[in-house]
C-alpha cells in the first residue's frame, strides 16, 4: 500500500483492466447526489461477481476513489465521473482511500444481514420450556387438591 494512515485510512494505488462488465463495480456520489453528509466524494457502493475489481479483490464496497488514471475526482458531479471511468481505456489507474477495519473492539453489525449478538431461537426455546414446565407443575398441584 501506498500513502500514509491517517484517521482509519490508508491509500492504495489499483491498476485493473476492463473486463466484460467493464470495472466491475458501481460508483455513488457526487457534487450533485452525495453519498455522505458534507462528503462529495465518489464512493464504490457494489462489487460485481467476476468482475475485473473482484477478481482483483483490493477495491471494497465502501472505498473511496479519489482519483483515474491521475485526473482528481474531487468537486465532480455524478454524471461527470460516470464519464470518466466510461472513457479511461481498458487499463486503469485508481487511487483508492480504504478505511482500515479495527483489529481489536466490538464486533459491529457488518451490513451483510447477519447482525451479530444471540440469536432469538437461544432465547425463546428455553423460555418456552420453562413456561411449559411451570404450567405443566401448576396443573399436577391443582389435581393434587
Amino acid at each position: 500500500m501506498s500513502g500514509g494512515v491517517e484517521s482509519g485510512l490508508s491509500e492504495e494505488m489499483i491498476n485493473l483492466t476492463r473486463g466484460p462488465s467493464g470495472l466491475g463495480f458501481n460508483i455513488v456520489g457526487g457534487t450533485d447526489q452525495p453519498y455522505l453528509p458534507n462528503d462529495s466524494g465518489i464512493y464504490v457502493s457494489r462489487i460485481k461477481e467476476n468482475g475485473a475489481a473482484a477478481v482483483d479483490g483490493r477495491v471494497q464496497e465502501g472505498d473511496k476513489i479519489l482519483a483515474i488514471n491521475g485526473k482528481d475526482l474531487k468537486d465532480l458531479q455524478h454524471r461527470e465521473a460516470v464519464d470518466l471511468f466510461r472513457n479511461a481505456g481498458d487499463d486503469v489507474s485508481l487511487k483508492v482511500q480504504h478505511r482500515l477495519q479495527p483489529q481489536n473492539g466490538p464486533v459491529v453489525y457488518r451490513g451483510d444481514g447477519e447482525p451479530g449478538g444471540i440469536p432469538l431461537a437461544a432465547i425463546l426455546v428455553p423460555g418456552l420450556a420453562l413456561a411449559v414446565a411451570a404450567v405443566w407443575l401448576f396443573l399436577r398441584y391443582r389435581q393434587r387438591m
